[in-house]
């Protein structure tokens, strides 16, 4: 038995959360508030996990060169590679919950029982800061409990706090139906704070065994990692030839001396910094002279992953190269949408994305201030915590919901207003659209508007099951009324993969007899599991 959280103990505890994590993957993506077929907590989680698996992996013990503990070290590199590798809310809140303990564990030289006590309060208190509004009866709810768990044991025995933790952990999930009334009328606990329990589980159970032994991982590449459709290269100026990227360790001092080289030797400079210990930086530059920004690079810290682009290579095949002072990331799942938002000038990921293909995409766009436009709730916080990790552009997260919000955000952009005054318009038009969904129910479930089975249409007034019918066209009309209802002159139709051929006519033969002045405009999204978006402005 360990008395003590050490690397060894660190290490373990994410192998066996991911073990835990995997093997009911499943069970967690199937713990969804509405029966529609897109909850993928548990895929998000395993993702997260994965991502920060990975950093350890990669990891060469070098805890003397960063002046912390072995422990220390160890849990800071945890708590990176989750924030950057975190897909959706759950991954997002989780990473935050690793780095929250880590910031208070650190340099304490000795961890017992008291301390991971401290260190599951502070990460309470992290998980809660990383949430707009935070709601009780969720993952939120359970880590708070796990906190008062720890801190009544009151002793240093470290396995015996992070049983007390798992226990009240445990208590406080199966208790989240009576505190949030979605989750009863659905039947289902949260899925959040079941992931949270089964890693506070793998976290009691790693002080089993001896000091050193750490049980081999699980393959890192077992889960599919989605990724984002592939960008256009840029075309670079006529100035310069060369695009240079690399990732970089190196503390924030020798990187402001970095800033000014490579300015000197370029233009279209963006350095991103990931946050952790030691600091780890995405440098991006179009230059001439390339072995002079590798050099500066040497210079400042330790680059890797260095990356060369001759723009000549690629002009053929691309439009003439545009000044990019102002850019605008969307995160899309669907050929037709991501068509759509490159359309308007917006640089596409793809849905789902981590915050790490987030500062990716905001570095490449060469840009020194960026809007990120998330597309749904839960992508928000991602974008949110790629923001924050910023340095250098200016970034704001306009809070789009839904695809054709989002369309409504970039129709008024407008490069020549300040960018405090276009982040504002760009989230009033998207706030001035109501949207709705059509989509089919994946399971038997009691929503706000009744009874549902599988195989059933469900028609979605932001985010709210409002209409269950047998027909798409049928929910369709009814939903177009609903919303109409209440003044629109602008429909906006987006058509998902499933859609099937006859919808589109039947819906604008509607809207044309019952509501005649209003414009429509349908485009082919392309999207999964929503044959129907509807926006209304």
């Amino acid at each position: 038995m360990l008395e003590t959280l050490d690397a060894t103990v660190v290490r373990r505890w994410c192998g066996a959360g991911l073990s835990a994590l995997r093997a009911h993957q499943r069970e967690i993506d199937e713990l969804n508030v509405y029966p529609v077929p897109d909850g993928d907590t548990g895929t998000n989680l395993v993702l997260t996990l994965t991502s920060a698996q990975r950093a350890l992996a990669l990891d060469l013990d070098n805890s003397a060169e960063t002046g912390r503990t072995a422990h220390g070290h160890t849990l800071h590199l945890l708590a990176r590679g989750a924030l950057l590798g975190a897909r959706g809310n759950s991954g997002v809140i989780i990473s935050q919950v690793l780095r929250g303990m880590a910031d208070t564990l650190a340099d304490v030289p000795e961890v017992r029982g008291r301390q991971l006590a401290a260190a599951l309060r502070a990460a309470t208190a992290a998980a809660y800061s990383a949430v707009a509004e935070p709601v009780e009866g969720t993952v939120l709810s359970v880590l708070s409990a796990a906190a008062d768990g720890a801190s009544r044991a009151e002793t240093d025995d470290v396995a015996e706090v992070a049983r007390a933790a798992s226990a009240s952990a445990s208590v406080a999930l199966a208790r989240t139906p009576e505190q949030l009334p979605v989750l009863a009328r659905a039947g289902v606990v949260d899925a959040g704070g079941r992931g949270l329990c089964l890693l506070l589980e793998a976290l009691a159970e790693s002080f089993d065994g001896e000091p050193g032994e750490v049980e081999e991982p699980p393959p890192v590449a077992s889960s599919p990692v989605p990724r984002p459709p592939a960008a256009p290269r840029e075309t670079g100026s006529p100035d310069f030839a060369y695009e240079v990227q690399y990732l970089l360790d190196a503390e924030e001092d020798a990187v402001d001396r970095l800033k000014r080289t490579l300015r000197g030797l370029g233009d279209s400079l963006v350095v991103v910094g990931s946050g952790g210990r030691p600091p780890v930086w995405h440098v991006h530059v179009h230059v001439n002279d390339v072995g002079a920004a590798i050099e500066a690079g040497v210079v400042a810290g330790r680059p890797h992953q260095i990356t060369v682009t001759r723009f000549a290579d690629h002009a053929a095949a691309l439009p003439a190269p545009r000044a990019r002072a102002r850019a605008a990331v969307v995160m899309a799942d669907g050929p037709g949408l991501a068509a759509l938002y490159t359309g308007e000038g917006a640089i596409v990921v793809g849905d789902n994305p981590s915050p790490r293909e987030l500062l990716e995409a905001i570095s490449a766009s060469g840009a020194m201030e960026v809007v990120l436009l998330p597309n749904d709730g839960d992508t928000r916080a991602v974008a949110v915590a790629a923001a924050r990790e910023v340095t250098g552009p200016r970034v704001s997260v306009v809070p789009t919901r839904s695809p054709v919000q989002t369309l409504a955000a970039l129709a008024v952009r407008d490069d020549a207003r300040s960018f405090e005054d276009d982040v504002i318009a760009m989230a009033e038009a998207a706030g001035a659209c109501r949207w709705a969904e059509v989509t089919r129910a994946s399971r038997e479930a009691l929503t706000m508007a009744g009874r549902c089975r599988a195989g059933d249409v469900l028609g979605l007034i932001e985010g709210e099951v409002t209409l269950i019918g047998s027909q798409l066209t049928g929910v369709g009309t009814e939903l177009l009324d609903r919303l109409l209802g209440g003044g629109g002159e602008l429909v906006t139709l987006l058509f998902g993969a499933d859609a099937p051929s006859g919808l589109e006519p039947a819906l604008r033969a509607h809207l044309a007899a019952a509501w005649p002045f209003v414009e429509v405009r349908g485009y082919d999204g392309g999207q999964p599991v929503y044959p129907l978006l509807i926006g209304v402005e």
